[in-house]
């Protein structure tokens, strides 16, 4: 549904600026319509036309982006955190029984040697 509604919005913008830019220049504007408009329409009616166009696309411009901000806002909604490990008492975890005679390890501390391989050779760091 957003993604229509965004394709739909896109298209409004396109035309409101089409529509925007072949209206005529009155003083050093941006209009590349402007000069004789022969043909079909009048200069004038074709002037009312383009301003009857623009309002509408304006309106139409600003309502589907006031739709869009509230759909955006209504999928957004803040997720529940689970807290549930927070509140749950810690276990601290199980210390192995050092060896005697050896001086304790730190806490994610390298062991000073490798574990003998299969062949019985110990490794030297």
């Amino acid at each position: 549904m957003i993604t229509f509604l965004l394709v739909v919005h896109t298209l409004i913008a396109i035309g409101l600026v089409g529509v925007i830019l072949l209206q005529r220049s009155e003083g050093g504007g941006l209009g590349i319509g402007g000069g004789t408009g022969g043909g079909l329409m009048s200069a004038r009616g074709a002037a009312n036309l383009l301003t009857r166009s623009t309002t509408v696309l304006a309106s139409l411009f600003i309502l589907s982006s006031i739709v869009l901000a509230v759909l955006a806002a209504g999928t957004n909604k803040p997720k529940k955190i689970d807290t549930s490990l927070a509140t749950q008492n810690s276990v601290p975890a199980p210390v192995a029984p050092a060896l005697p005679g050896a001086a304790p390890a730190l806490p994610g501390a390298m062991p000073a040697t490798t574990p003998a391989p299969a062949t019985g050779v110990p490794l030297v760091n």
